[in-house]
């Protein structure tokens, strides 16, 4: 195999096909080539296909070969996959790349090995985008790349579309997200990014389970939703005459198994929240919940670092990652940093001097901190922390002991009125979480909810709704216990160093195209 490797050149034909009319007259030529396939007795689009060898496999094979001093083989290779980039003719020989889950491998076709008929039809028929499969055998080029010389190939289906850009790659953003597929044929990184994703639920699931957690489900469409402060996502039961929400959080069916007996359990699922959308959020989310019945948010604090820091060290073999260029250490202990604290820190104002609405927006006009008009005192204290503390926290942070007003359903801290048992989690700037000693007394869960209630009438439409069977429930009793969600969309972020959750979502919701 000592032929020499030709210049990498745009196929002459599809410069034609541009030329007579652009993108409907290629689509035009595929179509007519799909017709001539069919009237030769070949079927465009079969239903099965051979393969001995994923290509990364193949080539696998060849340096294993290679290694013992030969220079060819193995032979009766057959790989399967998808022609990319530019089809390169010279004379009698052609080369193109073809395209797997694995990898690409170059292909190199001969007129004096396949056949002058063999050949033709590979010229007239195949395009860049087509699925293939190939038959012969491994040998590197003069110029050094593993290929396999072809012997025969198959169509497989047949592109009508053309690739983006011919392979130059996809870089529009909006197409990117619209037509993800071309943006996982176009860009490898992409394919890898979500290929890590895999991998980090993956790691996810086995932190929990080798830790006694056990994995359940629980209703995706609720007749009260809960579990945290959002507006739902509304439809109609038919079968049962009445409106129902997608769940904005697992938490009170979560807690429901904790009041049954179970101990440790956990759920990786879908929630909603109709909300806006910016760089960390989408109103369709994948979340995890978990709940440790006798432990406290401390323990779970210590959960938390310890199962970041290991899911990080399973997928990219390190505790370090980078976002944005900056570094971040999410080797544990990390920091814990209490509400109080970061927002005096971080503006001069003392939340518990200022425990009134009306006192608060006071003393954010005396100091000039910018923080937008909320309706209440708890909803101001959450804009302080968002403007002005939580892109601050780059390094992973505790924030500890959130006020009571922003927490109703985590239990009270001993002897420090008006804060509860509660963390969020941070690292590069945005929160991966929400955690806290779950509030196991019903009768300040009810007036909590019934707080709640009187937020709602005022016109907060965000506020937890009140919900009568969670409590019937925690009347049986539930075990001191600890709650954690962690957003596995943002735990992708920071572990892949994707500054958008839109990175690593496969199919993200957009504005429909007019």
């Amino acid at each position: 195999m000592s032929d020499p490797e030709p210049a990498i050149s745009d196929d002459a034909r599809s410069r034609d096909e541009d030329a007579e009319g652009g993108l409907a007259a290629l689509v035009r030529a595929r179509e007519a080539r799909i017709r001539r396939l069919r009237d030769r007795g070949i079927d465009p689009y079969p239903g099965r296909s051979d393969r001995t060898h994923a290509t990364a496999e193949a080539v696998a094979a060849f340096l294993e070969l290679e290694a013992t001093g030969e220079d060819e083989g193995p032979n009766d290779v057959v790989v399967a996959g998808r022609l990319v980039g530019a089809i390169r003719h010279m004379g009698g020989s052609a080369f193109v790349h073809i395209l797997d889950g694995s990898g690409q491998l170059q292909l190199h076709l001969r007129k004096n090995r396949m056949g002058p008929e063999a050949f033709a039809d590979f010229k007239d028929l195949f395009d860049s985008g087509d699925f293939v499969a190939a038959t012969g055998g491994m040998f590197r080029t003069r110029k050094g790349e593993v290929s396999l010389a072809v012997d025969h190939i198959t169509m497989l289906a047949k592109s009508v579309l053309p690739l983006p850009e011919k392979w130059h790659g996809l870089r529009d953003v909006e197409t990117r997200f619209r037509q993800r597929y071309l943006d996982l044929i176009s860009n490898p990184e992409v394919r890898a990014r979500f290929t890590a994703r895999t991998a980090v639920v993956r790691a996810m699931r086995l932190f929990l389970d080798e830790r006694g957690f056990i994995e359940v489900e629980t209703p995706v469409l609720q007749p009260i939703y809960g579990g945290g402060a959002a507006e739902p996502f509304t439809t109609y039961y038919n079968a049962l005459k009445q409106q129902m929400y997608l769940r904005i959080a697992d938490e009170l069916y979560l807690k429901r198994l904790i009041i049954g007996g179970f101990e440790r359990v956990y759920e990786i699922a879908k929630d909603f929240r109709n909300e806006g959308v910016d760089r960390t959020h989408l109103p369709e989310f994948t979340q995890m919940e978990c709940y440790w019945a006798y432990a406290d948010y401390t323990d779970m604090m210590a959960l938390t670092e310890d199962m970041v820091a290991t899911i990080a060290q399973s997928v990219n073999g390190s505790t370090s990652v980078e976002l944005d260029g900056k570094p971040i250490d999410l080797t544990p202990p990390w920091r814990r940093l209490s509400v109080r604290d970061a927002v005096r820190e971080a503006t001069g104002i003392d939340i518990d001097r200022h425990t009134t609405f009306k006192a608060l927006r006071a003393r954010i006009h005396e100091l000039h901190v910018h923080a937008d008009a909320q309706p209440t005192w708890a909803k101001t204290v959450d804009e302080l922390l968002s403007e002005h503390v939580e892109p601050n926290l780059w390094q992973p942070t505790f924030l500890v002991d959130y006020p009571v007003a922003l927490s109703p359903l985590a239990k009270r801290k001993p002897n420090e009125d008006g804060y509860v048992e509660r963390f969020e989690p941070f690292a590069g700037g945005f929160e991966l979480g929400n955690a806290f000693t779950e509030l196991n007394d019903p009768i300040d869960q009810r007036s909590r909810f019934e707080e709640m209630a009187r937020m709602r009438a005022a016109g907060d439409e965000e506020a937890h709704p009140l919900d009568e069977d969670f409590l019937e429930a925690l009347m049986y009793g539930m075990p001191p216990t600890a709650g954690l969600g962690i957003g596995v969309d943002r735990l992708v972020m920071l572990l892949t160093g994707q500054p958008n959750i839109r990175e690593v979502v496969l199919f993200p919701q957009l504005r429909q195209a007019r």
